[in-house]
């Protein structure tokens, strides 16, 4: 009979954490009898995971022997304990006779390690909440921002912790499989777009759409257009989708209220000049129009929030549930990335914009969904004779730079030269394609409707 293993006694509110006691034996012992099965758990579990001292000690051992090629069993890993002192305080020979013997098989070691690594989460998070609990109580002085500050970056660490602590291997053999499934469906739809259309021709041909998993930024000066360019093509998203479980766009509006995006791009819609929106001044052609826009919009999977100053956290949380409760999300649009919150920690905005940047990339992964964000440029760029864009002009643009998939911008040369030729005239500069070519694409912009369409003219020069 095994000598009892004393279980740690550090609790919240006199209640035992999280722990997966019988997991952890049957993780030690699946080792034991197929010392292969430690090759399994691909790097997932670590000694910290275990809540059992005892266990978290033995598991060292084994991760040591391994580590030095030796073999590992009950007897090597006795004797190791016993060199360091350490077998009766881990239950003596009795107690890793009994891990052998408590498992048939080693078959279901990776299942019993992901109990084991879960339990450790649940725990480091009863430590954070711990921690918040007495910070909140007992340094009153501080600012409220300030505890928001520490609590989400506290939990945004232990999220990524255990997200970096998954497997993260793929075998060659299932990418190709999965590879060849996919191009067997492009050739035999022959389609020109694989992620979420833009609703125009020449861009989509560009870019074969907005891709899933990319972070998209659109930049220009004021008065370019971003915003309209942008709403532009979150109406596109979700009033062309090709079936009823597709077509749900967030909208993260920084800047306008939701209100204001709402009558945007109903004068879209609806092709009503934005002027007689403001003003009231409606012709019974305009209320026809309205009518039959306001009811295409209003069937639609566009979701907008205006919320000031919100953090990537914040917006996180928000896109999953969205995501969870529509059972999908296509495309999310953020109104302007330099609007948006960081940590308060940060030394300076460049940093914290790059904590924003490189945020909002893994949001897109993690949601599989297109992130577009709005980006500013440096005024400086007004002082050059040729103010076209160019990256080195984004805003914080280092990291940005870097984190993003594309980046595009909207130039209409006809806000600095008022030519009769240049009138209506916009250009896409994609200035960044990590999977596709850059180059131009012209667009129209008819500016009392706030709506890009189609250039006439159709094409794009390289």
């Amino acid at each position: 009979m095994s000598q009892a293993i004393p279980l740690r006694t550090d609790t919240l509110r006199e209640r035992t954490p999280p722990h997966a006691y019988d997991a952890e034996r049957a993780v030690l012992g699946g080792i034991m009898l197929d010392a292969e099965a430690l090759e399994r758990l691909e790097g997932s579990l670590e000694p910290e995971h275990f809540y059992v001292e005892a266990n978290a000690r033995i598991f060292y051992v084994i991760q040591e022997l391994s580590a030095r090629g030796q073999p590992v069993d009950a007897l090597t890993i006795k004797d190791n304990l016993e060199r360091r002192d350490e077998l009766a305080s881990c239950g003596g020979e009795a107690y890793l006779a009994d891990l052998v013997t408590a498992v048939p098989t080693s078959a279901n070691v990776k299942h019993y390690a992901d109990l084991v690594r879960e339990r450790s989460v649940l725990r480091e998070l009863l430590s954070v909440c711990s921690s918040v609990s007495r910070d909140v109580y007992e340094e009153t002085a501080r600012d409220v921002n300030e505890h928001l500050d520490t609590a989400e970056k506290n939990i945004l660490a232990v999220a990524e912790k255990f997200n970096r602590s998954r497997p993260s291997f793929a075998k060659m053999s299932d990418l190709m499989l999965s590879s060849y499934r996919e191009l067997e469906e492009r050739y035999a739809n022959k389609q020109l777009v694989t992620g979420v259309s833009t609703g125009f021709d020449d861009l989509d041909e560009k870019t074969s759409g907005m891709q899933r998993g990319d972070l998209i930024i659109v930049a220009g000066r004021p008065s370019m257009g971003k915003t309209a360019f942008s709403m532009n093509l979150a109406q596109n998203a979700a009033m062309r989708a090709s079936d009823k479980n597709s077509g749900v766009v967030a909208v993260f509006s920084l800047e306008m209220s939701s209100q204001q995006i709402a009558l945007r791009m109903l004068a879209c819609e609806a092709r009503v000049d934005m002027q007689h929106l403001r003003t009231g001044r409606f012709s019974s052609d305009d209320w026809r129009k309205l009518a039959a826009a306001s009811g295409s919009l209003a069937e639609s999977k566009i979701f907008i929030d205006d919320t000031p100053a919100i953090s990537v956290m914040e917006l996180r949380s928000k896109c999953r549930r969205l995501k969870r409760e529509n059972k999908g999300l296509d495309m999310v649009l953020i109104d302007y990335i330099q609007l948006m919150s960081g940590r308060a920690s940060s030394e300076n905005r460049a940093q914290e914009v790059s904590e924003i940047s490189r945020s909002l990339k893994g949001l897109a992964k993690e949601l599989d969904v297109a992130v577009i964000a709005l980006s500013q440029l440096n005024r400086s760029l007004e002082q050059r004779a040729d103010k076209r864009p160019v990256m080195s002009d984004l805003r914080e643009s280092g990291a940005i730079e870097q984190d993003a998939d594309v980046i595009m911008f909207i130039y209409r040369d006809e806000v600095y030269n008022k030519k009769p030729e240049n009138e209506g005239l916009a250009e896409i500069i994609i200035a960044k394609q990590r999977q596709g070519p850059i180059g131009d694409v012209k667009l129209t912009f008819v500016h009392r409707f706030t709506r890009f369409e189609n250039h006439i003219s159709a094409g794009f020069d390289d």
